[in-house]
């Protein structure tokens, strides 16, 4: 949605004056209540003595601060959901002077906007004292004082805050009617039929009784006509008095009948079953005739269900035709003759009859009404100055002449355009082009736009023949297998300068050249030779160096071309398993399974390894890692047990039994003292590491590693838990106290 369609969605809402939006205007006592209450939950609330005196200066400022920001919140509130009278369109301003008084509603408004500014004033005074406060108590009775002022200043307002709530909750009840929308206006005596007419024509449900006064104020109904969509409103009933007499009902429809541009439906009842006789309701017509000013008027003599037609007497026929005639016809109210040169006056548009009991007539009033106030609507913009401004920019284009002069209206090609067809066509004619290039000159020659058919003549020629038909694709599909099987030809639609091009077996690349100019026949021939001077080259590498030396035609390599030759081979190969390398990165590393373990003979590895010259204890080690098993159960720890023991066990190569594992680990001598260790532990030659699991863990190394990062874990998440340790499981604040204090339950309230 553009931002015009934006700006213009937001003036046809502003333009409903929808008045529910106002938000409840809450009494003194209430309005105090909860600022103090948002004050009390909202800032600090712990505060002592002995600390600094600018601390507790700042912590009493910001109470009195934030009492002052909220009441002026709730006050800027309620001063700007109300409409003001400047804003307001003429309608809305004189309705609400006529419900609400004027003098009475801008004054309340302005009692709330000047309590606003005194409250800021009180706050800026006491904010000003608490800098030079020199103590906590007297910091805390300015405090107090201040709030107290402010909530004095809102308990003064109390009346204005109960007016502007009543004000609030009838506005809520009043009709969303737009001044500027297509409008029907219903007026006339009380009990005159006007809420019937409007249940019938709109989807309003009025409330319809045989007394005078039922409506009470203004209703309206919404209806559709010319696919245009209308506001019907309803007027209470009028009487015919001055109007410093009227009250406040009637004074809605005074109101309404002066600042509403709509078509003025001007009901009667001749049959006078409202209580009043035709000539009161002619005496009000007349009266009120200055509000009808420039816009249609129609007149509804109503209740022809009642048969008022064939009991009117001359007076009234003359009553109802003086309702419709531009000139007096009937003494004005108050007199009994006429003057002696009758006065223009105002007639109305059409005199209607219906029946609201039957529906009768009610259609033609509703189409007639519609007609007229839609004709002027029109007839006001096309005169507007608006309008003309609109109009003086826009041009309407028409092409010069007429369907008789010039009906084919051919399109226009310039003399320069044709001249260069012209040459191209003779010269494509004077190079003696092929038969097959015919479709390329009909494209040539061809006016802009134009589909050429790029067949043959033969093609083209029995095409053109009534007595045999196109072949369609149709047709050589049923041919070539039906829909599945066969294949459309798609070369026979490119358009290229020669039709046979396109079933070139391998089509042109570039430069005249294609494919099949680059193969070169004699290439196995060539890669033999090559391969042979690569054999011839390496042999000669193998030669030692001498100043004549020649084989195959290849000199001898010098001692410093063989290192260099050396170093490339090994740049290669290195380049080669770093490449692999990084392709193996990120893969899972698969460990050998059990089934390739069963080959191996562990006392052949440690017989290989003891032929290798290697200490006994390296041996057990190696063993061990290829074992699988850890090495503080399989064999004792370094330097404790007999030497010759573990000798012993290492040349015979047999397993151990329990007794000299236990012996070994505890440390006992051959007189049966022991040491205080376990028996099932021994003693580490290197520092335990402490990880969870030592699954993929390689080495020493790596363990540490694994232990740093679990350790720096571990000491971040007790840094952000501000923990001391591990151990720490200490609450340090189980009710802290900005949470429970200042909560209130049922019936506290009076404690402030």
């Amino acid at each position: 949605m553009g931002a015009a369609a934006t700006q213009l969605l937001g003036a046809m809402a502003q333009s409903h004056y929808n008045f529910k939006r106002i938000q409840i205007v809450t009494g003194s006592t209430a309005l105090i209540d909860v600022v103090l209450s948002k004050t009390q939950r909202k800032t600090p609330t712990e505060i002592h003595r002995h600390y600094a005196i600018t601390r507790i200066r700042d912590f009493y400022t910001r109470k009195v601060k934030f009492a002052q920001q909220s009441f002026h919140d709730k006050l800027t509130r309620i001063v700007d959901d109300f409409p003001h009278f400047d804003s307001l369109h003429p309608f809305y301003a004189d309705l609400f002077n006529v419900l609400y008084d004027r003098d009475h509603y801008k004054l309340a408004l302005g009692q709330l906007a000047h309590a606003r500014s005194l409250i800021d004033g009180i706050a800026r005074d006491y904010v000003r004292m608490l800098k030079y406060g020199d103590s906590l108590y007297r910091c805390k009775q300015l405090k107090k004082a201040a709030l107290g002022r402010m909530c004095t200043l809102i308990k003064r307002h109390n009346s204005s805050l109960a007016y502007l709530e009543q004000v609030r909750q009838h506005m809520a009840r009043l009709p969303s009617i737009d001044p500027t929308a297509r409008t029907l206006l219903i007026a006339g005596f009380p009990n005159v039929g006007k809420s019937s007419f409007l249940n019938i024509v709109s989807r309003a449900d009025v409330e319809v009784q045989p007394y005078a006064f039922t409506t009470k104020s203004l209703f309206i109904g919404h209806t559709d006509h010319a696919y245009l969509r209308w506001q019907v409103i309803d007027t209470p009933g009028i009487l015919d008095h001055a109007l410093d007499e009227r009250n406040t009902i009637e004074m809605q429809s005074i109101t309404a009948l002066a600042h509403l541009r709509a078509a003025v439906l001007f009901f009667v009842d001749p049959s006078e079953a409202c209580g009043y006789t035709l000539k009161q309701q002619h005496a009000l017509f007349r009266n009120v005739a200055p509000l009808f000013a420039a816009k249609p008027l129609i007149v509804v003599a109503n209740k022809t269900d009642l048969g008022w037609e064939q009991e009117l007497t001359p007076d009234s026929e003359a009553l109802l035709a003086d309702f419709t005639s531009p000139v007096a016809t009937v003494p004005a109210p108050g007199e009994d003759v006429l003057p002696a040169e009758p006065l223009a006056q105002r007639a109305a548009d059409a005199l209607l009859k219906t029946s609201a009991r039957d529906a009768t007539g009610i259609a033609a009033v509703k189409r007639t009404a519609c007609e007229l106030l839609l004709a002027q609507r029109v007839d006001a913009k096309v005169k507007s100055r608006k309008a003309q401004a609109v109009l003086n920019r826009l041009h309407l284009a028409q092409p010069v002449g007429g369907d008789q002069t010039n009906p084919e209206r051919p399109p226009t090609i310039p003399a320069s355009v044709r001249a260069k067809r012209a040459a191209e066509a003779a010269a494509a004619e004077a190079s003696h082009v092929p038969d097959d290039d015919a479709p390329f000159l009909r494209r040539l020659v061809a006016k802009p736009g134009a589909r050429v058919d790029s067949r043959a003549d033969d093609d083209e020629d029995e095409a053109m023949d009534g007595a045999s038909r196109r072949r369609l694709e149709r047709d050589l599909e049923a041919e070539g297998g039906g829909p599945g099987v066969y294949s459309m030809d798609y070369r026979k639609l490119y358009e290229l300068k020669r039709p046979a091009w396109a079933y070139d077996v391998i089509p042109e690349i570039v430069n005249g050249k294609n494919v099949a100019d680059f193969v070169d026949a004699d290439i196995e021939a060539k890669l033999v030779a090559l391969e042979a001077e690569e054999d011839a080259r390496t042999a000669v590498g193998e030669v030692e160096y001498a100043s004549e030396a020649v084989l195959d035609g290849y000199r001898a390599l010098t001692d410093q071309e063989r290192a260099t030759v050396a170093a490339i081979r090994d740049k290669k190969l290195l380049a080669r398993a770093t490449s692999a390398r990084e392709r193996q990165r990120g893969r899972m590393s698969v460990s050998r399974s059990a089934g390739a373990r069963k080959g191996l003979d562990v006392e052949d590895f440690r017989s290989h390894l003891q032929s290798l010259g290697m200490e006994n204890e390296d041996v057990e080690d190696l063993t061990e890692k290829v074992r699988g098993r850890s090495r503080g159960r399989s064999k004792g720890p370094r330097g404790h047990g007999s030497s010759d023991g573990g000798s012993a066990v290492a040349a015979s190569g047999s397993k151990r039994n329990r007794s000299t594992s236990v012996v070994a680990a505890t440390g006992a001598d051959a007189g049966g003292r022991s040491n205080s260790r376990s028996v099932s532990v021994g003693p580490r030659a290197s520092k335990r590491i402490r990880v969870g699991s030592t699954s993929g863990i390689r080495d020493l190394s790596h363990a540490k590693m694994a232990e740093k990062a679990a350790r720096a874990k571990t000491e971040k998440r007790i840094r952000r838990e501000a923990r001391k340790g591990e151990g720490d499981r200490l609450i340090y604040n189980e009710n802290p106290k900005h949470m429970i204090v200042g909560k209130r339950g049922v019936g506290k309230n009076d404690r402030r």
